[in-house]
């Protein structure tokens, strides 16, 4: 590979980890906080290649030197960011993997939010479930949004994906569902729900964990939030 086709190689892969960063596309492979890098790490790429061409033009070189042709194999990867979309992570991945919660780990608590009900995440309910047995939540009445998995038996289960670092990290967060609990839904579908604290809680067939539940008074379907993960 010579050096223009090196310049275009790196000119692509910058435009697409700009073109992503400068989209929401960006949060469906990092955290929302690492956009400032991914943004620094897009114009570093463009900056470098518009550098790499003007030098090459410059010099009007009629022997160029030969890299490997493996890197044109860098094409690949930017045009999958340029062509391609990939989903959020979502049920499958949510049922390949125990849910991310350990009950061998402690957690003091504050009060849930104002507000009746409080708006909380799926994480923060799950983790106030296993973690103190619900006594932070009392008889409070919370509402959380999530996508449907199927578990056990046909039943449904309410999940959020969290990720530490980036997709390929991404592990679930799974609550289940008594009382009012939607049914016959597709996997993957987003509902918002309101429930209350109850002690039910079940093995997670895939690494044993606890997955507590919630005695669900409402449910509504919902469109996916902007950001998919927590």
């Amino acid at each position: 590979m010579n050096r223009q086709a090196q310049g275009v190689v790196l000119l692509l892969l910058g435009g697409a980890v700009l073109k992503a960063s400068l989209t929401d596309v960006y949060l469906r492979y990092v955290k929302e906080g690492l956009r400032p890098f991914l943004i620094a790490a897009g114009a570093v790429l463009v900056v470098t290649a518009v550098m790499t061409l003007v030098h090459d033009l410059r010099q009007r070189r009629e022997d160029h030197a030969h890299g490997p042709a493996v890197g044109w194999l860098l094409v690949l990867p930017v045009l999958g960011l340029l062509l391609v979309a990939p989903p959020a992570l979502g049920a499958f991945a949510a049922g390949q993997a125990g849910t991310a919660l350990s009950s061998q780990a402690v957690s003091d608590y504050p009060p849930l939010p104002a507000g009746d009900p409080a708006d909380i995440s799926v994480l923060e309910y799950a983790s106030r479930a296993v973690y103190d047995n619900g006594v932070s939540i009392g008889d409070r009445t919370v509402r959380m949004s999530g996508f449907v998995v199927p578990g056990e038996g046909g039943e449904l289960l309410l999940a959020r994906m969290i990720l530490s670092c980036c997709a390929a990290d991404g592990r679930p967060i799974k609550v289940g569902m008594t009382g009012g609990p939607p049914v016959d839904l597709p996997a993957d579908t987003w509902i918002e729900i309101t429930g209350r604290y109850t002690d039910r809680s079940a093995a997670d067939p895939v690494n044993g964990e606890r997955i507590p539940y919630v005695d669900v008074r409402l449910w509504t379907p919902i469109d996916p939030p902007r950001n998919q993960y927590q």
